[in-house]
Protein backbone atom coordinates (compact mmCIF):
# COMPACT_ATOMS: atom_id res chain seq x y z
CA UNK A 1 0.00 0.00 0.00
CA UNK A 2 1.30 3.42 -0.93
CA UNK A 3 0.81 6.13 1.68
CA UNK A 4 1.04 9.85 1.14
CA UNK A 5 2.22 12.44 3.55
CA UNK A 6 0.30 15.49 4.68
CA UNK A 7 0.23 18.33 2.19
CA UNK A 8 2.04 16.35 -0.50
CA UNK A 9 1.69 17.67 -4.07
CA UNK A 10 -1.16 15.21 -4.64
CA UNK A 11 -2.98 16.39 -1.51
CA UNK A 12 -2.55 20.02 -2.53
CA UNK A 13 -3.79 19.17 -6.03
CA UNK A 14 -6.98 17.54 -4.70
CA UNK A 15 -7.57 20.49 -2.35
CA UNK A 16 -7.02 22.98 -5.20
CA UNK A 17 -9.47 21.07 -7.41
CA UNK A 18 -12.03 21.02 -4.60
CA UNK A 19 -11.73 24.79 -4.21
CA UNK A 20 -12.09 25.15 -7.98
CA UNK A 21 -15.37 23.23 -7.77
CA UNK A 22 -16.48 25.44 -4.86
CA UNK A 23 -15.65 28.54 -6.90
CA UNK A 24 -17.52 27.24 -9.96
CA UNK A 25 -20.48 26.36 -7.74
CA UNK A 26 -20.64 29.95 -6.54
CA UNK A 27 -20.18 31.14 -10.12
CA UNK A 28 -23.01 29.07 -11.60
CA UNK A 29 -25.48 28.81 -8.71
CA UNK A 30 -25.38 32.45 -7.58
CA UNK A 31 -27.41 33.53 -10.64
CA UNK A 32 -30.12 31.05 -9.63
CA UNK A 33 -30.32 32.59 -6.16
CA UNK A 34 -30.70 36.16 -7.43
CA UNK A 35 -32.31 35.61 -10.83
CA UNK A 36 -35.79 36.61 -9.65
CA UNK A 37 -34.75 39.66 -7.62
CA UNK A 38 -32.81 41.06 -10.58
CA UNK A 39 -35.22 40.36 -13.44
CA UNK A 40 -38.11 41.87 -11.45
CA UNK A 41 -35.86 44.92 -10.96
CA UNK A 42 -35.99 44.87 -7.18
CA UNK A 43 -32.19 45.01 -7.19
CA UNK A 44 -29.49 45.78 -9.71
CA UNK A 45 -27.12 42.97 -10.60
CA UNK A 46 -23.99 44.18 -8.78
CA UNK A 47 -25.65 44.85 -5.39
CA UNK A 48 -27.55 41.56 -5.74
CA UNK A 49 -24.29 39.67 -6.30
CA UNK A 50 -22.67 41.33 -3.28
CA UNK A 51 -25.67 40.47 -1.13
CA UNK A 52 -25.67 36.90 -2.41
CA UNK A 53 -21.95 36.52 -1.71
CA UNK A 54 -22.38 37.71 1.89
CA UNK A 55 -25.29 35.38 2.60
CA UNK A 56 -23.61 32.46 0.85
CA UNK A 57 -20.68 32.97 3.22
CA UNK A 58 -22.99 33.11 6.24
CA UNK A 59 -24.95 30.07 5.09
CA UNK A 60 -21.84 27.90 4.87
CA UNK A 61 -20.49 29.04 8.22
CA UNK A 62 -23.71 29.02 10.26
CA UNK A 63 -25.30 25.80 9.01
CA UNK A 64 -22.02 23.85 9.26
CA UNK A 65 -21.90 24.77 12.94
CA UNK A 66 -25.58 24.02 13.59
CA UNK A 67 -26.32 20.92 11.51
CA UNK A 68 -23.65 19.14 9.44
CA UNK A 69 -25.76 16.13 8.38
CA UNK A 70 -25.26 16.86 4.66
CA UNK A 71 -21.48 16.83 5.22
CA UNK A 72 -21.74 13.37 6.79
CA UNK A 73 -23.93 12.06 3.96
CA UNK A 74 -21.60 13.22 1.19
CA UNK A 75 -18.46 12.06 3.03
CA UNK A 76 -19.87 8.54 3.25
CA UNK A 77 -21.59 8.27 -0.12
CA UNK A 78 -18.64 6.41 -1.72
CA UNK A 79 -15.61 4.41 -0.58
CA UNK A 80 -12.35 4.82 -2.50
CA UNK A 81 -10.66 1.94 -0.71
CA UNK A 82 -7.78 1.66 1.75
CA UNK A 83 -4.94 2.75 -0.55
CA UNK A 84 -4.80 6.43 0.31
CA UNK A 85 -2.57 7.35 -2.64
CA UNK A 86 -4.91 5.78 -5.20
CA UNK A 87 -7.88 7.22 -3.34
CA UNK A 88 -6.43 10.73 -3.66
CA UNK A 89 -5.80 10.19 -7.37
CA UNK A 90 -9.41 9.04 -7.85
CA UNK A 91 -10.76 11.95 -5.84
CA UNK A 92 -8.71 14.40 -7.92
CA UNK A 93 -10.06 12.80 -11.10
CA UNK A 94 -13.63 13.11 -9.82
CA UNK A 95 -13.14 16.79 -9.01
CA UNK A 96 -11.54 17.46 -12.39
CA UNK A 97 -14.54 15.91 -14.13
CA UNK A 98 -16.95 18.05 -12.08
CA UNK A 99 -15.10 21.26 -12.97
CA UNK A 100 -15.14 20.29 -16.65
CA UNK A 101 -18.87 19.49 -16.60
CA UNK A 102 -19.79 22.68 -14.70
CA UNK A 103 -17.74 25.01 -16.89
CA UNK A 104 -19.29 23.59 -20.07
CA UNK A 105 -22.80 24.12 -18.65
CA UNK A 106 -21.90 27.66 -17.53
CA UNK A 107 -20.43 28.48 -20.95
CA UNK A 108 -23.65 27.52 -22.71
CA UNK A 109 -25.75 29.37 -20.13
CA UNK A 110 -27.68 26.30 -19.02
CA UNK A 111 -28.45 25.86 -15.29
CA UNK A 112 -27.02 22.59 -14.06
CA UNK A 113 -26.50 21.02 -10.67
CA UNK A 114 -22.97 20.91 -9.31
CA UNK A 115 -24.47 19.00 -6.38
CA UNK A 116 -25.52 16.10 -8.55
CA UNK A 117 -22.40 16.47 -10.67
CA UNK A 118 -20.43 16.05 -7.43
CA UNK A 119 -22.30 12.87 -6.51
CA UNK A 120 -22.03 11.53 -10.07
CA UNK A 121 -18.33 12.34 -10.36
CA UNK A 122 -17.49 10.76 -7.02
CA UNK A 123 -19.55 7.68 -7.91
CA UNK A 124 -17.93 7.28 -11.33
CA UNK A 125 -14.47 7.49 -9.77
CA UNK A 126 -15.37 5.04 -6.99
CA UNK A 127 -16.63 2.53 -9.57
CA UNK A 128 -13.41 2.95 -11.57
CA UNK A 129 -11.07 2.44 -8.63
CA UNK A 130 -13.03 -0.49 -7.15
CA UNK A 131 -13.76 -2.20 -10.47
CA UNK A 132 -17.48 -2.28 -9.70
CA UNK A 133 -20.25 -0.93 -7.49
CA UNK A 134 -18.79 -2.16 -4.19
CA UNK A 135 -17.58 1.35 -3.40
CA UNK A 136 -21.09 2.86 -3.62
CA UNK A 137 -22.96 3.31 -0.34
CA UNK A 138 -26.55 2.54 -1.36
CA UNK A 139 -28.12 4.07 1.74
CA UNK A 140 -26.41 7.42 1.33
CA UNK A 141 -27.01 7.39 -2.42
CA UNK A 142 -30.71 6.82 -1.74
CA UNK A 143 -30.74 10.06 0.28
CA UNK A 144 -29.55 11.93 -2.80
CA UNK A 145 -32.29 10.36 -4.94
CA UNK A 146 -34.94 11.12 -2.32
CA UNK A 147 -33.66 14.66 -2.06
CA UNK A 148 -33.88 15.11 -5.84
CA UNK A 149 -37.59 14.27 -5.97
CA UNK A 150 -38.51 15.80 -2.61
CA UNK A 151 -36.89 19.18 -3.30
CA UNK A 152 -38.39 19.39 -6.79
CA UNK A 153 -41.89 18.44 -5.65
CA UNK A 154 -41.79 20.66 -2.58
CA UNK A 155 -40.43 23.62 -4.54
CA UNK A 156 -43.10 23.26 -7.23
CA UNK A 157 -46.04 22.79 -4.87
CA UNK A 158 -44.93 25.42 -2.36
CA UNK A 159 -44.30 27.96 -5.12
CA UNK A 160 -47.82 27.40 -6.48
CA UNK A 161 -49.58 27.40 -3.09
CA UNK A 162 -47.77 30.43 -1.63
CA UNK A 163 -48.36 32.43 -4.81
CA UNK A 164 -52.07 31.54 -4.83
CA UNK A 165 -52.31 32.51 -1.16
CA UNK A 166 -50.71 35.89 -1.85
CA UNK A 167 -53.09 36.51 -4.76
CA UNK A 168 -56.03 35.84 -2.44
CA UNK A 169 -54.74 37.92 0.48
CA UNK A 170 -53.75 40.94 -1.62
CA UNK A 171 -56.64 40.97 -4.08
CA UNK A 172 -58.13 44.15 -2.56
CA UNK A 173 -54.85 46.02 -2.13
CA UNK A 174 -53.74 48.56 -4.70
CA UNK A 175 -51.11 47.23 -7.07
CA UNK A 176 -48.69 50.08 -6.30
CA UNK A 177 -48.84 49.39 -2.56
CA UNK A 178 -48.49 45.64 -3.06
CA UNK A 179 -45.45 46.11 -5.29
CA UNK A 180 -43.74 48.21 -2.61
CA UNK A 181 -44.29 45.42 -0.09
CA UNK A 182 -43.00 42.67 -2.36
CA UNK A 183 -40.04 44.71 -3.58
CA UNK A 184 -38.68 44.66 -0.02
CA UNK A 185 -39.97 41.15 0.63
CA UNK A 186 -38.23 39.80 -2.43
CA UNK A 187 -34.89 41.22 -1.33
CA UNK A 188 -35.21 39.43 2.03
CA UNK A 189 -36.34 36.23 0.30
CA UNK A 190 -33.40 36.36 -2.13
CA UNK A 191 -31.03 36.80 0.82
CA UNK A 192 -32.64 33.74 2.41
CA UNK A 193 -32.21 31.79 -0.81
CA UNK A 194 -28.52 32.73 -0.95
CA UNK A 195 -28.09 31.73 2.70
CA UNK A 196 -29.65 28.31 2.07
CA UNK A 197 -27.57 27.84 -1.06
CA UNK A 198 -24.44 28.28 1.05
CA UNK A 199 -25.87 26.10 3.83
CA UNK A 200 -26.68 23.24 1.45
CA UNK A 201 -23.85 23.32 -1.09
CA UNK A 202 -21.14 24.49 1.30
CA UNK A 203 -21.53 21.34 3.39
CA UNK A 204 -21.03 19.12 0.35
CA UNK A 205 -17.68 20.65 -0.48
CA UNK A 206 -16.59 20.78 3.14
CA UNK A 207 -17.08 17.00 3.10
CA UNK A 208 -14.82 16.69 0.05
CA UNK A 209 -12.15 18.91 1.62
CA UNK A 210 -12.23 16.73 4.70
CA UNK A 211 -11.86 13.63 2.53
CA UNK A 212 -8.77 15.21 0.97
CA UNK A 213 -7.33 15.78 4.41
CA UNK A 214 -8.24 12.30 5.67
CA UNK A 215 -6.54 10.64 2.68
CA UNK A 216 -3.41 12.66 3.48
CA UNK A 217 -3.52 11.63 7.13
CA UNK A 218 -3.95 15.23 8.23
CA UNK A 219 -7.48 14.63 9.49
CA UNK A 220 -8.49 11.39 11.18
CA UNK A 221 -11.87 12.58 12.41
CA UNK A 222 -14.32 9.82 11.42
CA UNK A 223 -17.32 11.82 12.63
CA UNK A 224 -16.56 14.59 10.13
CA UNK A 225 -16.92 17.42 12.59
CA UNK A 226 -15.85 20.31 10.40
CA UNK A 227 -12.70 22.26 11.22
CA UNK A 228 -13.46 25.98 11.38
CA UNK A 229 -10.56 26.68 9.02
CA UNK A 230 -12.08 24.41 6.38
CA UNK A 231 -15.47 26.08 6.86
CA UNK A 232 -13.92 29.53 6.53
CA UNK A 233 -11.92 28.59 3.42
CA UNK A 234 -14.97 27.08 1.72
CA UNK A 235 -17.10 30.09 2.65
CA UNK A 236 -14.63 32.60 1.22
CA UNK A 237 -14.08 30.75 -2.06
CA UNK A 238 -17.82 30.25 -2.60
CA UNK A 239 -18.41 33.95 -1.92
CA UNK A 240 -15.72 34.89 -4.47
CA UNK A 241 -17.35 32.62 -7.05
CA UNK A 242 -20.70 34.21 -6.30
CA UNK A 243 -19.28 37.65 -7.02
CA UNK A 244 -18.44 36.47 -10.54
CA UNK A 245 -21.90 35.00 -11.24
CA UNK A 246 -22.90 34.94 -14.91
CA UNK A 247 -25.64 36.84 -16.71
CA UNK A 248 -26.37 33.96 -19.12
CA UNK A 249 -27.93 31.81 -16.42
CA UNK A 250 -29.93 34.73 -15.02
CA UNK A 251 -31.39 35.17 -18.50
CA UNK A 252 -32.16 31.44 -18.92
CA UNK A 253 -33.80 31.06 -15.51
CA UNK A 254 -35.27 34.47 -14.83
CA UNK A 255 -36.34 35.58 -18.30
CA UNK A 256 -36.47 32.73 -20.83
CA UNK A 257 -37.96 29.99 -18.64
CA UNK A 258 -40.72 32.05 -17.00
CA UNK A 259 -41.36 35.75 -16.49
CA UNK A 260 -42.37 36.62 -12.96
CA UNK A 261 -43.82 39.64 -11.22
CA UNK A 262 -42.52 40.75 -7.83
CA UNK A 263 -45.02 38.77 -5.74
CA UNK A 264 -44.25 35.66 -7.81
CA UNK A 265 -40.52 36.17 -7.34
CA UNK A 266 -41.06 36.47 -3.61
CA UNK A 267 -43.13 33.26 -3.63
CA UNK A 268 -40.45 31.39 -5.59
CA UNK A 269 -37.56 32.47 -3.36
CA UNK A 270 -39.46 31.76 -0.15
CA UNK A 271 -40.57 28.34 -1.43
CA UNK A 272 -37.09 27.37 -2.57
CA UNK A 273 -35.58 28.48 0.75
CA UNK A 274 -38.07 26.36 2.71
CA UNK A 275 -37.39 23.36 0.47
CA UNK A 276 -33.63 23.70 0.98
CA UNK A 277 -34.00 24.19 4.74
CA UNK A 278 -36.01 20.97 5.10
CA UNK A 279 -33.60 19.03 2.88
CA UNK A 280 -30.49 20.32 4.64
CA UNK A 281 -31.69 19.56 8.16
CA UNK A 282 -32.73 16.08 6.95
CA UNK A 283 -29.25 15.35 5.60
CA UNK A 284 -30.38 15.21 1.94
CA UNK A 285 -27.78 16.53 -0.54
CA UNK A 286 -30.02 18.29 -3.06
CA UNK A 287 -29.69 20.72 -5.92
CA UNK A 288 -30.31 24.37 -5.16
CA UNK A 289 -30.90 24.79 -8.90
CA UNK A 290 -33.67 22.19 -8.83
CA UNK A 291 -35.31 23.76 -5.80
CA UNK A 292 -35.22 27.28 -7.24
CA UNK A 293 -36.31 26.53 -10.79
CA UNK A 294 -39.20 24.27 -9.77
CA UNK A 295 -40.36 26.92 -7.26
CA UNK A 296 -40.28 29.48 -10.07
CA UNK A 297 -42.35 27.15 -12.25
CA UNK A 298 -44.88 26.74 -9.45
CA UNK A 299 -45.11 30.48 -8.85
CA UNK A 300 -45.38 31.23 -12.56
CA UNK A 301 -48.09 28.64 -13.19
CA UNK A 302 -50.17 29.96 -10.25
CA UNK A 303 -51.14 32.94 -12.39
CA UNK A 304 -51.00 31.45 -15.87
CA UNK A 305 -49.63 28.08 -16.97
CA UNK A 306 -48.92 29.61 -20.39
CA UNK A 307 -46.30 31.91 -18.83
CA UNK A 308 -43.90 28.96 -18.77
CA UNK A 309 -41.60 28.42 -21.75
CA UNK A 310 -41.78 24.66 -22.55
CA UNK A 311 -38.69 24.62 -24.79
CA UNK A 312 -36.44 26.12 -22.10
CA UNK A 313 -37.93 23.80 -19.46
CA UNK A 314 -37.23 20.78 -21.68
CA UNK A 315 -33.66 21.96 -22.28
CA UNK A 316 -33.02 22.41 -18.56
CA UNK A 317 -34.73 19.10 -17.72
CA UNK A 318 -32.59 17.26 -20.26
CA UNK A 319 -29.45 18.77 -18.73
CA UNK A 320 -30.51 17.58 -15.28
CA UNK A 321 -31.25 14.07 -16.56
CA UNK A 322 -27.87 13.86 -18.29
CA UNK A 323 -25.86 15.06 -15.29
CA UNK A 324 -25.73 11.73 -13.43
CA UNK A 325 -24.68 9.49 -16.35
CA UNK A 326 -22.70 12.22 -18.12
CA UNK A 327 -20.55 13.39 -15.22
CA UNK A 328 -20.37 9.83 -13.86
CA UNK A 329 -18.91 8.53 -17.11
CA UNK A 330 -16.45 11.43 -17.31
CA UNK A 331 -15.40 10.72 -13.71
CA UNK A 332 -14.94 7.02 -14.51
CA UNK A 333 -12.85 7.65 -17.64
CA UNK A 334 -10.66 10.37 -16.12
CA UNK A 335 -10.05 8.24 -13.02
CA UNK A 336 -8.82 5.36 -15.20
CA UNK A 337 -6.54 7.77 -17.06
CA UNK A 338 -5.22 9.39 -13.87
CA UNK A 339 -4.51 6.00 -12.27
CA UNK A 340 -2.47 5.02 -15.33
CA UNK A 341 -0.55 8.30 -15.41
CA UNK A 342 0.05 8.76 -11.67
Amino acid sequence: MTEITSFSPLTLTSIALTLAVVFVNGLTDAPNAISTVTVTRCMKLKPALIMSAIFNFLGVAVMSAVNNSVTVTVANIVDFGSDTYSASVALSAALFSIVLWAVLAWYFGIPTSESHALIAGLSGSAIAINGGFSGINGGEWLKAVKGLFTSCLLGLVAGFVICKLIITLFRNIKRKNAESIFRLGQIFAAAGMSFMHGAQDGQKFIAVLMLCMSFSGANQNDNFQSDWRIIFLCSVVMALGTMCGGKKIIKSVGMDMVRLEKYQGFSADLSASLSLLLSTTSGFPVSTTHAKTTAMMGAGSAKNIKSLNPSVIREIGLTWILTFPGCGIIGFVITKIFLKIF
